[in-house]
């Protein structure tokens, strides 16, 4: 299941790398691209896990940067 999502706040090219790198490692996602200049995000996941997965990934991109705000696309 691919889920978009917008990444309000997002000012920093290298921190789209480095959330778009932890996301990848976290157990049930398949894919993730992170474009900082459009600010979005699309995350194809596991669908049996999916509500686990999403708030690691948001979890893991507040570590990163506190100030970005996910939402739903």
């Amino acid at each position: 299941m691919t889920k978009k999502f917008r990444l309000k706040g997002l000012d920093c090219a290298n921190c789209a790398a480095k959330m778009e790198n932890k996301i990848s490692k976290i157990k049930g996602v398949n894919s993730v691209n992170i474009n900082f200049m459009t600010m979005k995000m699309s995350i194809d996941i596991e669908d049996s896990k999916s509500d686990e997965i999403l708030e690691s990934a948001v979890a893991a991109i507040n570590k990163i940067d506190s100030k970005v705000v996910v939402k739903s696309a």
